[in-house]
């Protein structure tokens, strides 16, 4: 190889390699903020589960353990408002739009999603019912941050400040 073949080698190298680094620098850079930064707290927890987080850790397993329970029973339910949701789909996207069909899907929509609803709330308020008074506060509180009950901030009641109680 003469000078001139090893120039051109070397320098397509180079741009090899810069792309290279370049595709995994971006790359990284994608996961990153997709993955990598930290939400903050208040957003990661808007799950129902994360309405005891105040409580003991037995009350928090109890209520997991509840809602687990509830979930499983109402899975019949989840299925059908599945199914209906698919079959609404599937009539939206017909060519010809039969509204009776659509609104029975939406219907029986309705009716699965407010059993599975019915269901979980039913085990909300059973397990408030094991609570003392000082722990239903707690787990009050914590269902306005949490869950279906959860409430904007600016409607949450906020504890009075110091200079409030003197």
């Amino acid at each position: 190889m003469n000078g001139r073949s090893w120039k051109a080698l070397m320098v397509g190298s180079v741009l090899l390699n810069v792309f290279l680094l370049g595709a995994i620098a971006g790359g990284a850079w994608r996961w990153l903020a997709a993955h990598g930064t930290a939400q903050p707290p208040q957003a990661q927890r808007l799950a129902l589960r994360f309405a005891t987080d105040e409580l003991p850790p037995e009350r928090q397993q109890q209520f997991l353990d509840t809602l687990r329970t509830a979930r499983r029973q109402g899975r019949e339910y989840a299925r059908e408002g599945h199914d209906d949701r698919r079959e609404v789909l599937d009539l939206l996207a017909a060519p010809q739009l039969d509204r009776p069909a659509l609104d029975a899907a939406l219907a029986r929509t309705r009716e699965a999603d407010s059993a599975l609803r019915a269901q979980v709330e039913s085990a909300v308020a059973n397990y408030a019912a094991t609570l003392t008074p000082e722990e239903r506060v707690k787990f009050a509180e914590g269902l306005e941050r949490s869950g279906q009950w959860r409430l904007p901030l600016r409607q949450r009641k906020t504890a009075p400040q110091a200079s409030d109680a003197q």
